[in-house]
């Protein structure tokens, strides 16, 4: 692949680029990109969810085609329907099975092999620092926590299996130099919703539509890979392009003079609880705004927060205490590797004992609620992904999003709760 830029003249800038103009140069064979410029990145991985995958296997065979550019890049997963509840489910499955084999696919992960495609190559290493993926779905931004750059292309992803690449604009990036370190109570992802709070109400003036968000600073090392998952995910629903953040080889981040479309700064250590409103993630605000509204659901997991780390936080307001009356709590692990450490270190049965209900590995009630869903006039607090009207179920349903902790205080109290009046009692 050749650029029609003459990479002499492009040398004076290759010292002011963004990490995100190296990957995308990478993965396309150039010496350096622009902002604007569109190039054809060719993807370490494509993958692609079980919700979509017989939606693209009929358009690729309508053009006649019989088989995909590089089978050995492509990963199905199925987290969104894994305990088949339905016929259809159950003939979607073989479907799904059948086409992996015409395709010749080289990363399957059926029910019970993997669970969140947006979690468990981050576990088992699949997704390293400075690869880039394409995916099907806009929440594939948690790979850049591990300093991965992936693109959700949603129905256009059937171009990258047919061709091996999709035409992308390199996006302008904004960075966020964060600080400090979290106070107790406080989560990742109430840093995600105090930062997508900012950018949708004009807080700090910067545009962010189909930008990448790149976090740095010294406040990077007080965030394990669980809480930059977290917070990766918690502003995927503005409409950015891509979240990153700087780890991995420091040849590939960005450099000192990059040319970034807004620099943004916040404290951790000045983070409190916060709830995002029915409507988007957007919606934040500090949860005793809305303390002490009664609860009927409340749900831990997802790729918002389903990690091992997130159950622990969730797990140690939960021991010896009991889930309120007329709350239905579920736990989702993120992975079948998470789910056997919650076993094996006693924290499935910490769940179990204070009434709540252990769902497989997956999406869990986040996936249109296919599993758990939420009831009409119910309200729910969860760590869902977002809270779109109908997203867990019932349309008439208000789904709250909070960190696990607020969760998890909230199904203790049966009313959304701030979990430091919990964490005060010990």
């Amino acid at each position: 692949m050749t650029s029609t830029h003459d990479s002499r003249a492009l040398r004076p800038q290759a010292q002011r680029a963004t990490a995100v103009q190296k990957l995308l140069a990478r993965a396309a064979g150039l010496d350096h990109v622009t902002v604007g410029e569109v190039v054809y990145p060719e993807p370490q991985l494509v993958i692609i969810h079980d919700g979509f995958v017989e939606a693209a296997y009929r358009e690729l065979s309508a053009l006649g085609f019989r088989a995909i550019r590089h089978p050995e890049r492509a990963m199905f997963v199925t987290d969104h329907e894994v305990a088949y509840a339905s016929p259809q489910a159950i003939s979607r499955g073989a479907a799904i099975r059948d086409i992996a084999r015409r395709w010749r696919v080289g990363h399957r992960y059926d029910v019970g092999r993997g669970g969140h495609g947006h979690l468990f190559p981050l576990e088992n290493g699949m997704v390293q620092p400075g690869m880039f993926l394409f995916a099907y779905d806009m929440h594939c931004t948690t790979f850049g926590a591990a300093g991965a750059l992936a693109l959700g292309v949603g129905p256009e992803i059937t171009t990258v299996l047919a061709t091996g690449s999709l035409w992308t604009q390199v996006p302008a990036t904004i960075r966020v130099e964060l600080s400090g370190g979290l106070p107790p109570g406080s989560h990742a992802r109430d840093v995600g919703f105090v930062l997508t709070h900012g950018l949708a109400s004009g807080r700090w003036g910067a545009e962010f539509d189909s930008r990448v968000i790149e976090f740095g600073g010294a406040g990077v090392a007080a965030l394990d890979l669980a809480a930059r998952v977290a917070l990766c995910n918690s502003v995927t629903e503005l409409g950015i392009g891509a979240v990153l953040f700087e780890v991995g080889p420091p040849a590939l981040h960005s450099d000192p003079a990059a040319d970034f479309a807004a620099r943004l700064s916040l404290d951790l250590d000045g983070i409190e609880p916060q709830v995002a409103l029915p409507g988007g993630p957007e919606r934040a605000v500090p949860v005793g705004t809305v303390a002490g509204r009664a609860v009927q659901h409340a749900f831990i997991g997802s790729c918002g927060s389903g990690m091992y780390e997130d159950f622990v936080a969730a797990a140690a307001l939960l021991r010896g205490r009991q889930i309120a009356d007329g709350v239905r709590m579920f736990i989702v692990p993120g992975s079948v590797a998470t789910a056997q450490r919650l076993a094996d270190a006693g924290l499935a049965q910490t769940f179990m004992a204070a009434g709540a209900v252990m769902l497989p590995a997956g999406c869990g009630p986040c996936a249109g609620g296919l599993m758990a869903p939420l009831g009409a006039g119910e309200v729910s607090i969860s760590t869902a992904a977002t809270n779109h009207a109908g997203r867990m179920g019932a349309p008439e349903g208000q789904p709250y999003l909070g960190s696990p902790q607020t969760v998890a205080a909230s199904a203790l109290r049966g009313c959304i709760t701030d979990p430091r009046e919990l964490c005060a009692d010990g």
